[in-house]
């Protein structure tokens, strides 16, 4: 918003530019349910990559029926389902309790997702390695849903980070938390879709795209999850800059 200050700029016609609400901040309307959901979507669906984790899951589960790999598939996408919703919902709070600001955490969950999805975009291939040898230890056991195909294979510790972080951008207060908070669990009800469609059909996956098509999709996402962790750090130091001035 451009705007004439009064005397004594206007007479000299200094132009002074002011910045509006949180609105315009954040390109994103994240206190509405669409606003929220555009947010966390691309950038769990970026950190999770199902596509990457179902080529993992069909190496590791080779050696299985397909009625086990299916049901292993449906328990897979309800943990995880689980894990982002107590990260989205419990995550930013829990660290506001131990004295940590909304902005620091924005800040510093900005900076978590921008340097993710740097990792992701430069070098996806170490991050499918470190994936792929966690989940090794699938291929004998018999309890293998939690740990370790949900976790860390299908939403580890960066995926936590990612959704702590992407809670941070949370209202402060009022009744636009409701759809905020509604916006990212249907991000996280999409998401978890998206584990079960691509480990329940995962042969299929890796006969479609393979590790290569996998990894130009990855760089793909990986560039949007870069650009919301520098959304969300920009929003925590003009926060932190509004209570310092």
């Amino acid at each position: 918003m451009q705007k004439y200050m009064g005397d004594p700029n206007a007479r000299t016609g200094t132009l002074t530019i002011t910045v509006g609400d949180e609105m315009e901040l954040n390109p994103l309307p994240v206190d509405s349910l669409v606003g929220a959901f555009l947010l966390a979507f691309p950038a769990l669906f970026s950190i999770v990559n199902p596509i990457g984790g179902a080529l993992i899951f069909d190496g590791v589960m080779g050696g299985r029926s397909i009625a086990e790999r299916r049901r292993l598939a449906n328990k897979i996408a309800f943990y995880a389902l689980l894990v982002l919703l107590v990260s989205l919902w419990l995550g930013s709070y829990v660290l506001n309790f131990f004295g940590v600001s909304l902005g620091a955490l924005r800040i510093a969950g900005g900076l978590v997702v921008a340097v993710r999805a740097w990792g992701l975009l430069m070098e996806p291939e170490v991050h499918e390695d470190r994936k792929a040898s966690a989940a090794e230890p699938a291929q004998d056991a018999d309890d293998v849903a939690f740990f370790p195909l949900t976790m860390p294979l299908t939403t580890g510790p960066g995926t936590i980070a990612v959704a702590i972080a992407l809670a941070s951008q949370r209202p402060a207060s009022g009744p636009s938390t409701i759809g905020f908070f509604g916006g990212v669990s249907a991000a996280a009800a999409c998401i978890a879709l998206a584990i079960w469609v691509c480990y329940r059909w995962s042969d299929r996956v890796h006969a479609v795209l393979g590790k290569g098509g996998a990894r130009v999709m990855s760089r793909l996402v990986a560039f949007l999850l870069l650009c919301v962790g520098v959304q969300i750090m920009v929003t925590g130091v003009i926060g932190v800059a509004r209570l310092i001035r």
